[in-house]
């Protein structure tokens, strides 16, 4: 089985990238042993990711929502407080059922080349390793490497805390994010 080829080839989980001394976290024991290591280093790569994107895009998204709307004549998808449609939020009618359908395809072949790409046995491939680098930013240099991974980790990490900040403040306060934090977004002098 690969899986449990890949898990046995996994280093201890406290010397991943990302885990600095004294920074180790796992009350349940997760990863007391290496079952499941790997898939789960897999899972909180792709969340880190999405997590970033979103992070990015939820502001993004509030400005220019009803900027663009209006160029394309549609109707805004940012409710009347400039809130971005969530769960707690509601408004996720508003979203064509196209869109929806678009991004659960594009994520669902992404997960099956990145699951073929892990059952091949390649040495090389290690989680979140899709060997897609356009713009030839990932460092050549093992120490470069690892260097980056950490950095990954890290940042997806606050980004996962950050939208779940941006879920639960425009819940409870009720106004979008930009408009909460303006002075991040908006000039000054404006």
């Amino acid at each position: 089985n690969n899986l449990q080829e890949c898990n046995a080839k996994m280093p201890d989980a406290k010397t991943l990238p990302g885990v600095e001394l004294n920074t180790f976290f796992d009350p349940f024991g997760f990863t007391d042993n290496n079952a499941g290591l790997f898939f789960m280093r897999e899972a909180e790569i792709k969340h880190c990711r999405l997590a970033m994107l979103a992070a990015a895009g939820w502001p993004m998204a509030e400005l220019l929502d009803p900027v663009l709307a209006k160029a394309f004549n549609l109707a805004p998808v940012v409710d009347a407080v400039d809130r971005n449609p969530n769960v707690l939020n509601g408004g996720l009618s508003k979203v064509n059922t196209a869109y929806w359908v678009a991004i659960l395809a594009a994520a669902a072949m992404v997960d099956v080349y990145q699951i073929n790409k892990a059952n091949t046995g390649d040495e090389n491939y290690f989680p979140g390793n899709l060997e897609w680098d356009p713009l030839g930013l990932y460092p050549k240099d093992k120490k470069g490497q690892l260097d980056m991974q950490a950095k990954e980790i890290r940042n997806g990490r606050l980004a996962m805390i950050a939208v779940s900040g941006f879920v639960a403040q425009e819940y409870v306060q009720g106004n979008g994010i930009v408009e909460h934090s303006s002075f991040f977004f908006k000039p000054f002098f404006m």
